[in-house]
């Protein structure tokens, strides 16, 4: 039986301006079945412009959810975006966490987040008043803090910010509004959750 598998998050996680096949959960799937983990395809709950209350409130909304063999969640950009703090990311990233613990039939061990990648480093990010180290500053603080928050409850916590900045000036890696992730972007991220993923569901979970 195919594992079940709930991606949360934002733009990053609907995949703003790429096929649905190019989005890194859909991608991340393909990999997974190709390395012999049978995965249904992901119910993905996210929005472009969400931050952590945005989606906490779509999950109120979506409820009941019931369970899951496997969830993902990235969220935050846009808390950075809108100048909020990070102490306040912290906590609300923390209880979407819990939450996606419980989807996750309690199983911290079966649970993924992506870190927030550096939008300042893209086109578009340097057109920004803020400018690109100021934004990749506040963007490392908001990522540390998710960082300590997965440490806690034993949650796999996978780094792509540095593939992010690395190659956000290449025109292949960008969709053409020069700020979101094209496919092949994507398909960077997903080579860096996927051994992650793939321990992680190296064994049935419990139903």
């Amino acid at each position: 039986m195919a594992l079940t598998y709930l991606a949360l998050g934002d733009s990053y996680t609907i995949g703003e301006a790429v096929p649905e096949s190019g989005r890194w959960p859909v991608q991340l799937t393909v990999q997974l079945r190709e390395h012999g983990i049978a995965v249904d395809a992901p119910r993905i709950i996210a929005t472009t412009g969400w931050t952590t209350d945005e989606l906490a409130l779509a999950l109120d909304l979506a409820e009941p959810l019931g369970q899951w063999d496997f969830v993902s969640l990235l969220i935050g950009v846009n808390n950075q975006y809108r100048g909020r703090s990070a102490v306040q990311y912290a906590a609300e990233f923390r209880d979407l966490l819990r939450r996606a613990i419980g989807y996750a039939r309690g199983r911290a061990d079966r649970v993924l987040v992506l870190s927030i990648p550096d939008w300042g480093a893209t086109p578009f990010g340097a057109t920004d008043q803020r400018g690109p180290a100021v934004i990749g500053a506040e963007l490392d603080v908001f990522n540390r803090s998710a960082a300590q928050v997965c440490a806690q409850l034993g949650v796999a916590f996978v780094d792509i910010t540095p593939v992010s900045r690395e190659r956000a000036s290449e025109a292949i890696m960008l969709a053409e509004d020069g700020l979101h992730p094209s496919a092949a972007m994507y398909a960077q991220w997903t080579m860096l959750a996927l051994p992650v993923a793939r321990d992680l569901l190296r064994e049935p979970a419990p139903r």
